[in-house]
Formats: structure tokens, C-alpha cells, sequence
């Protein structure tokens, strides 16, 4: 029998939100992640998964809905004294498990980890094969006239086909129906 882990794995609540906001923008503070306010992480808190051992959060990640077949990782990160433990894939395993449970058939992210990325199944892709919308926040991004991150993306289902199709002045990946 295989001791059990120190860390849990669940969904975010309020009461993380402080520990959620000191882990991103501790990130954020060196340019390789986007800040959050409180309000931010209020409005959003349902997107968040995290890992905690006792009563300290360790690490964070969101599921952020983007079309009815696509979603989006985002301010994913894991604290640094507990990286390179296998976390940050134990996060991203329940993050693709609920991205599963919602049907959906495809994940992206946009990263400057995509070595991190390639080891769990993801493909760098050019920005124009992700929908419109997930611009969004490079609006607001510092790096938006020269941004160096780099899109990734990962098939949840075999019926996945990257071809896109304009919807709503918006692109949308749509899943080839097999029969």
C-alpha cells in the first residue's frame, strides 16, 4: 500500500482568494504571468483548481470556458519551493479530468514553460487556430504589442479536427462527428 500524499487536491473557495492573489502576482511581479485583483479571483474563483498540503496552497490553476468545445489553462502555477515534484502535472491531470467531465474537445494555453506543456500531451499551434476571445486579456497585457508566449493546445478526444470556422465574428474549433 503507497503512503498517501501530503497534497489534496480541490476546488478553490473564497477563503483562498488571499493565497490564490500572493501566489499569481508573485508571478505576475516578474513579468511571466498576468496580475489578478481580488475582484478578479472573485468573479472567477469557480475556474480554480488547487493543490494544498496542510493549510498552505501550493499551487493554482483555472479552467476558463472559452465555445462549447474549448477551454483554456490559465494562471497555472505552482509555488517555487515545491516545483519540479510532480505538482504542476498532478494539477493539470484533475484540470483535463473536468475538462473531460464538461465534453469538451480541446485545451490551450498560452506559456514560457512549453516543455512543461510537450510532457503532458500539448502541441505548440500558432495563435490564429485558438479563438478570438481568448485575446482578451492580452489586452490589458503589458507584452501585447510583443508578446513572446507560446500557444499550445491539447485534443481532448479523437474527433477533434483543428479546422475552424467563422461563428459570431469569432473562431471556433469544431469537432469532426465520426458516424
Amino acid at each position: 500500500m503507497e503512503p498517501e500524499s501530503p497534497f489534496k487536491v480541490r476546488k478553490a473557495s473564497m477563503p483562498d482568494i488571499p493565497s490564490l492573489l500572493r501566489l499569481i502576482n508573485s508571478f505576475a511581479v516578474r513579468g511571466i504571468m498576468l496580475p489578478r485583483t481580488e475582484f478578479e479571483m472573485a468573479e472567477n474563483v469557480r475556474d480554480f483548481t488547487v493543490v494544498v498540503e496542510g493549510d498552505r496552497l501550493i499551487a493554482c490553476g483555472a479552467l476558463h470556458f472559452y465555445t462549447a468545445s474549448s477551454a483554456e489553462i490559465r494562471s497555472l502555477a505552482v509555488d517555487l519551493e515545491y516545483q519540479k515534484h510532480g505538482i504542476g502535472a498532478l494539477l493539470m491531470n484533475s484540470l483535463e479530468d473536468e475538462a473531460r467531465q464538461f465534453g469538451l474537445y480541446v485545451l490551450f494555453a498560452f506559456t514560457y514553460v512549453p516543455g512543461f506543456f510537450r510532457k503532458l500531451g500539448y502541441r505548440e499551434v500558432e495563435r490564429g487556430e485558438l479563438p478570438l476571445k481568448a485575446w482578451k486579456d492580452c489586452l490589458r497585457c503589458p507584452k501585447f504589442q510583443a508578446c513572446d508566449e507560446i500557444a499550445m493546445l491539447k485534443p481532448l478526444r479523437e474527433e477533434y479536427h483543428p479546422r475552424q470556422e467563422r461563428v459570431h465574428s469569432e473562431l471556433v474549433p469544431l469537432p469532426v462527428v465520426r458516424h
